[in-house]
């Protein structure tokens, strides 16, 4: 792989009703989101992040994204590989970029480049 993976970073929750998933989990972790916004929250779990997303859709279940130092070319290299584009490149705020792709056997891929990401 051209862009290799440099580990796990995030997991994304599906939350369609955030309040709710935000106050279940900020109860199980006994600790408040570092990054609390509508469109997302975010807490940090041994030196990782769980975030909860009201946009995803919960019958795809949780997304894991694998770190990457350049989301563009882990996108063509897994495309070259006979991936499909799940959800495009996007900068998603703060720097951060993500993407998500399809392998041929079904398996959804996310990548994510996070400037502000420390591994622990």
């Amino acid at each position: 792989m051209s862009a290799p993976l440099l580990g796990l970073r995030t997991v994304i929750y599906p939350a369609p009703d955030l309040d709710a998933s935000k106050a279940w989990w900020t109860s199980f972790l006994g600790a408040e989101p570092y990054f609390d916004q509508p469109f997302y929250v975010g807490f940090a779990v041994g030196g990782y992040e769980l975030g909860l997303l009201p946009d995803a859709d919960p019958d795809e279940g949780a997304q894991a994204y694998w770190g990457v130092a350049d989301v563009p070319s882990a996108v063509v290299d897994a495309l070259g590989r006979g991936c499909t584009v799940h959800t495009p490149v996007s900068e998603v705020g703060e720097g951060i970029v993500t993407a998500v792709v399809t392998a041929p056997d079904g398996t959804i891929i996310g990548f994510i480049d996070n400037p502000n990401f420390t591994a622990s």
